[in-house]
């Protein structure tokens, strides 16, 4: 496809990977690019950075648009949690993912709205879909529910049962599908190219790194098996006669990096306060230890931490212990996002990469031999 003169569409295009996506377009000279984000400062902050790098482009070139794709229209500025304050949101919220995809269901969803606004030729998806529905955790929630028996508490019980649905892996992804596919089909949008993962960085189920369970990671596995999961179904939208052009690039690595340097390190958007304990006030390991000991004399060092951090976008801040490890041979080590828009570009161009999930698993099917 001559991406020339033609709309784009970049999902997560404020991330490492769609930031780099959106420079090599620039050199095809598409009409405009469209980028996105979870928060509006990104999606905001992006164009800007884009609009101070390349002065010489229309000021309306570079297109922003925030939310939450997954969620409908009217919750996509929400959190999770938001949302669940109020209980009839809740029962929409559950609704969207679990009741029969309608007419009306589709049109209230973000991803129909999107489309609807800027009508895009070719959408590039960048978003870590896998990541955003697995790291949900399922396994807390279930668990959660399992405590609420046990406290025989029906009040907590129906939360926490609602929260599980609304944490189910399979109906999340299988109705994200059903939207794009629908709302691509109504807009006529010609290609989608989806950056997908392994969800290891390309381990095997040897992989050692974990989110504090066993070995390998239950949370990390659920994560590989809803990317898998995606995977076939954008196969099956991809043999689809009315649907668009469906290709994926899926990096089985780390992906590396946005930047390397020094300043607060920051969790979930808020900074680390530096606190200190005397030597004579340490605590005696036994075999049990207080997490949350009031009594302890914690003195506030009145400022944050600092120190030097390697930023891999979406994927987090890691230090350089961190990044040193993930980076060895034989653990993931890593790919750069401008190799992985080269592919992108050269696949929506019609060109061949062989790195194309979609068309491997196409020409890998046996394929009926016989026909009367």
């Amino acid at each position: 496809m001559d991406i020339k003169n033609k709309k784009v569409l970049i999902l997560g295009g404020w991330g490492l990977v769609g930031s780099a996506v959106c420079r090599k377009l620039i050199e095809e000279k598409p009409k405009q690019i469209i980028i996105t984000s979870l928060l509006k400062k990104e999606a905001i902050k992006a164009v800007k950075d884009f609009q101070a790098e390349f002065p010489s482009l229309p000021k309306n070139y570079f297109i922003p648009w925030w939310g939450n794709i997954f969620y409908r229209n009217k919750f996509k500025d929400l959190s999770k949690e938001q949302i669940f304050v109020n209980q009839k949101n809740r029962n929409v919220f559950i609704g969207d993912i679990l009741d029969e995809l309608t007419t009306d269901l589709l049109k209230s969803s973000s991803i129909f709205n999107l489309l609807s606004l800027h009508k895009p030729d070719v959408i590039i998806d960048c978003v870590n879909s896998a990541t955003a529905i697995a790291y949900q955790d399922i396994f807390q929630s279930a668990r959660a529910v399992r405590q609420a028996i046990s406290n025989k508490s029906f009040e907590q019980l129906r939360n926490t049962s609602e929260l599980l649905l609304a944490t189910l892996y399979i109906p999340q992804v299988i109705r994200h599908v059903q939207l794009f596919y629908r709302s691509m089909n109504h807009f006529n949008t010609k290609v989608y190219l989806k950056i997908g993962t392994s969800g290891t960085g390309g381990m095997g189920l040897n992989i050692p790194y974990t989110h504090s369970e066993e070995r390998p990671s239950r949370v990390l596995l659920s994560k590989s098996a809803v990317a898998g999961a995606h995977t076939l179904l954008l196969f099956l939208m991809g043999r689809t006669p009315d649907a668009p052009i469906t290709k994926e690039i899926k990096p089985t690595s780390a992906i590396a990096w946005k930047q390397i340097g020094f300043g607060e390190i920051k969790k979930k958007g808020k900074s680390i306060p530096l606190v200190d304990l005397p030597i004579n006030e340490t605590i005696k390991l036994t075999n049990s230890l207080l997490l949350k000991d009031k009594s302890l004399k914690i003195n506030n060092l009145k400022k944050n931490l600092k120190s030097v951090f390697i930023d891999t976008g979406e994927n987090g801040i890691f230090s350089r212990g961190e990044f040193e490890a993930i980076a060895t041979p034989g653990q993931m080590e890593f790919v750069t996002p401008e190799e992985i828009a080269d592919s992108v570009v050269y696949e929506i161009k019609g060109g061949n990469t062989g790195r194309d999930i979609i068309n491997a698993l196409d020409n890998a099917t046996l394929e009926p031999t016989y026909r009367a």
